[in-house]
Protein backbone atom coordinates (compact mmCIF):
# COMPACT_ATOMS: atom_id res chain seq x y z
CA UNK A 1 0.00 0.00 0.00
CA UNK A 2 1.17 3.47 -0.52
CA UNK A 3 2.17 5.68 2.40
CA UNK A 4 1.82 9.45 2.09
CA UNK A 5 3.06 11.69 4.97
CA UNK A 6 1.29 14.67 5.28
CA UNK A 7 3.54 17.58 6.94
CA UNK A 8 1.85 19.62 8.95
CA UNK A 9 2.63 23.22 8.57
CA UNK A 10 0.14 24.68 11.02
CA UNK A 11 -2.59 25.38 8.19
CA UNK A 12 -6.23 24.88 9.04
CA UNK A 13 -6.81 22.35 6.33
CA UNK A 14 -3.71 20.03 7.09
CA UNK A 15 -6.43 16.95 8.11
CA UNK A 16 -8.59 17.65 5.03
CA UNK A 17 -5.20 16.79 3.24
CA UNK A 18 -4.77 13.62 5.47
CA UNK A 19 -8.87 12.83 4.93
CA UNK A 20 -8.35 13.01 1.12
CA UNK A 21 -5.62 10.86 0.93
CA UNK A 22 -7.40 8.09 3.15
CA UNK A 23 -10.30 8.29 1.10
CA UNK A 24 -7.92 7.52 -1.49
CA UNK A 25 -7.09 4.31 0.30
CA UNK A 26 -3.33 5.51 0.98
CA UNK A 27 -1.87 5.03 3.98
CA UNK A 28 -1.87 8.37 5.01
CA UNK A 29 -0.36 10.09 8.22
CA UNK A 30 0.16 13.57 9.42
CA UNK A 31 3.95 14.37 11.24
CA UNK A 32 4.77 17.49 12.88
CA UNK A 33 7.31 19.46 10.79
CA UNK A 34 9.23 19.42 13.45
CA UNK A 35 9.69 15.61 12.51
CA UNK A 36 13.82 14.70 12.09
CA UNK A 37 13.91 14.03 8.41
CA UNK A 38 15.09 10.32 9.04
CA UNK A 39 12.54 9.64 10.56
CA UNK A 40 10.19 10.23 7.77
CA UNK A 41 9.37 6.78 5.77
CA UNK A 42 6.89 7.37 3.14
CA UNK A 43 6.36 6.95 -0.47
CA UNK A 44 5.66 10.77 -1.08
CA UNK A 45 5.24 13.94 1.08
CA UNK A 46 2.88 16.44 1.25
CA UNK A 47 3.86 19.90 2.41
CA UNK A 48 0.73 21.41 3.60
CA UNK A 49 -0.35 24.96 3.98
CA UNK A 50 0.10 27.23 6.92
CA UNK A 51 0.17 30.86 8.38
CA UNK A 52 4.13 31.68 7.63
CA UNK A 53 7.80 31.25 6.52
CA UNK A 54 8.27 31.51 10.13
CA UNK A 55 7.24 28.12 10.93
CA UNK A 56 8.14 25.62 8.15
CA UNK A 57 10.17 23.32 10.87
CA UNK A 58 12.13 20.74 8.87
CA UNK A 59 10.06 21.21 5.53
CA UNK A 60 13.51 22.30 3.40
CA UNK A 61 15.14 19.27 4.59
CA UNK A 62 12.25 16.79 3.25
CA UNK A 63 13.23 17.93 0.11
CA UNK A 64 15.96 15.97 -0.06
CA UNK A 65 14.24 12.55 1.07
CA UNK A 66 13.98 11.24 -2.92
CA UNK A 67 10.24 11.01 -2.77
CA UNK A 68 8.34 12.63 -4.64
CA UNK A 69 6.96 16.11 -2.75
CA UNK A 70 3.34 17.76 -3.21
CA UNK A 71 3.02 21.71 -1.85
CA UNK A 72 0.10 23.08 -1.53
CA UNK A 73 -0.07 26.93 -1.04
CA UNK A 74 2.57 27.28 1.73
CA UNK A 75 3.97 24.05 0.75
CA UNK A 76 4.38 25.49 -2.82
CA UNK A 77 5.94 28.70 -1.77
CA UNK A 78 8.85 26.76 0.28
CA UNK A 79 9.38 24.69 -2.76
CA UNK A 80 10.22 27.88 -4.71
CA UNK A 81 12.01 29.32 -1.83
CA UNK A 82 14.71 26.79 -1.43
CA UNK A 83 15.25 26.14 -4.84
CA UNK A 84 15.84 29.34 -6.40
CA UNK A 85 12.73 30.53 -7.04
CA UNK A 86 10.78 34.01 -5.28
CA UNK A 87 7.96 34.33 -3.49
CA UNK A 88 6.58 37.65 -2.36
CA UNK A 89 3.24 39.38 -1.02
CA UNK A 90 -0.12 38.89 -3.58
CA UNK A 91 -2.25 41.14 -4.43
CA UNK A 92 -5.32 39.63 -2.56
CA UNK A 93 -5.33 38.49 0.61
CA UNK A 94 -7.56 35.98 1.76
CA UNK A 95 -9.80 32.88 0.35
CA UNK A 96 -11.30 33.09 -2.75
CA UNK A 97 -12.92 30.93 -5.72
CA UNK A 98 -10.68 31.48 -8.47
CA UNK A 99 -10.73 30.10 -11.83
CA UNK A 100 -7.07 28.88 -12.72
CA UNK A 101 -6.20 28.08 -16.23
CA UNK A 102 -4.18 24.87 -16.22
CA UNK A 103 -1.34 25.38 -19.42
CA UNK A 104 0.16 21.82 -19.70
CA UNK A 105 -2.13 19.10 -19.75
CA UNK A 106 0.35 16.69 -19.88
CA UNK A 107 1.31 17.76 -16.23
CA UNK A 108 0.96 14.60 -14.27
CA UNK A 109 -0.58 16.46 -11.50
CA UNK A 110 -2.86 18.89 -12.76
CA UNK A 111 -3.09 18.10 -16.43
CA UNK A 112 -5.95 15.97 -16.65
CA UNK A 113 -8.30 18.76 -14.85
CA UNK A 114 -10.48 20.77 -17.12
CA UNK A 115 -8.71 23.93 -19.08
CA UNK A 116 -10.50 26.14 -16.74
CA UNK A 117 -10.74 24.74 -13.26
CA UNK A 118 -12.83 26.79 -9.92
CA UNK A 119 -10.54 26.34 -7.27
CA UNK A 120 -10.22 27.84 -3.51
CA UNK A 121 -7.21 29.76 -2.42
CA UNK A 122 -5.63 32.04 -0.74
CA UNK A 123 -3.24 34.48 -2.29
CA UNK A 124 -1.81 36.68 0.91
CA UNK A 125 1.50 35.04 -0.33
CA UNK A 126 2.53 33.42 -3.57
CA UNK A 127 5.08 32.14 -5.58
CA UNK A 128 6.56 34.91 -7.64
CA UNK A 129 9.50 33.47 -10.00
CA UNK A 130 9.46 29.82 -10.42
CA UNK A 131 12.86 27.46 -9.57
CA UNK A 132 15.09 26.36 -12.63
CA UNK A 133 13.66 22.98 -13.49
CA UNK A 134 10.14 24.31 -12.97
CA UNK A 135 7.10 24.95 -15.22
CA UNK A 136 4.44 26.89 -14.26
CA UNK A 137 1.09 24.52 -15.29
CA UNK A 138 -1.27 26.73 -14.15
CA UNK A 139 -2.03 30.55 -13.69
CA UNK A 140 -5.05 32.66 -13.29
CA UNK A 141 -6.26 36.25 -13.16
CA UNK A 142 -4.86 36.70 -10.13
CA UNK A 143 -2.15 34.76 -9.59
CA UNK A 144 0.97 34.10 -12.51
CA UNK A 145 1.99 30.97 -10.71
CA UNK A 146 -1.09 28.90 -9.63
CA UNK A 147 0.98 25.75 -9.86
CA UNK A 148 4.11 24.31 -10.66
CA UNK A 149 5.95 21.17 -11.55
CA UNK A 150 9.51 19.36 -11.78
CA UNK A 151 8.84 16.19 -13.17
CA UNK A 152 12.39 15.32 -13.33
CA UNK A 153 12.64 15.43 -9.58
CA UNK A 154 8.86 14.71 -8.92
CA UNK A 155 8.33 18.24 -7.30
CA UNK A 156 5.14 19.32 -7.51
CA UNK A 157 2.71 22.63 -5.99
CA UNK A 158 -0.75 24.33 -6.10
CA UNK A 159 -1.40 27.34 -4.64
CA UNK A 160 -5.32 26.68 -4.26
CA UNK A 161 -6.31 24.29 -1.75
CA UNK A 162 -7.23 20.71 -3.45
CA UNK A 163 -8.54 19.42 0.09
CA UNK A 164 -11.54 21.63 0.45
CA UNK A 165 -15.09 21.32 -1.01
CA UNK A 166 -15.01 24.46 -2.70
CA UNK A 167 -12.34 23.37 -5.45
CA UNK A 168 -13.38 21.70 -7.90
CA UNK A 169 -12.00 18.08 -8.76
CA UNK A 170 -9.51 18.71 -5.77
CA UNK A 171 -10.02 14.30 -5.41
CA UNK A 172 -8.55 14.25 -8.86
CA UNK A 173 -5.50 16.55 -8.22
CA UNK A 174 -5.04 13.90 -4.92
CA UNK A 175 -5.33 10.42 -7.48
CA UNK A 176 -3.21 12.00 -9.44
CA UNK A 177 -0.45 12.39 -6.67
CA UNK A 178 -0.73 8.68 -5.41
CA UNK A 179 -0.46 8.06 -8.89
CA UNK A 180 3.29 9.55 -9.08
CA UNK A 181 4.31 8.39 -5.96
CA UNK A 182 2.89 4.73 -7.00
Amino acid sequence: MTRIVVIDNHGQFTHLERRALRDLDVDVEILDNDTPPGDVDADGIVLSGGPDMDRIGNSPDYLDLDVPVFGICLGMQILAAELGGAVGSGDYGGYADVDVEILDDEDPLVGSLAPETRVWASHADEVKEVPEGFTRTATSDVCDVEAMSDTDRDLYGVQWHPEVAHTERGEEVFRNFVSICE
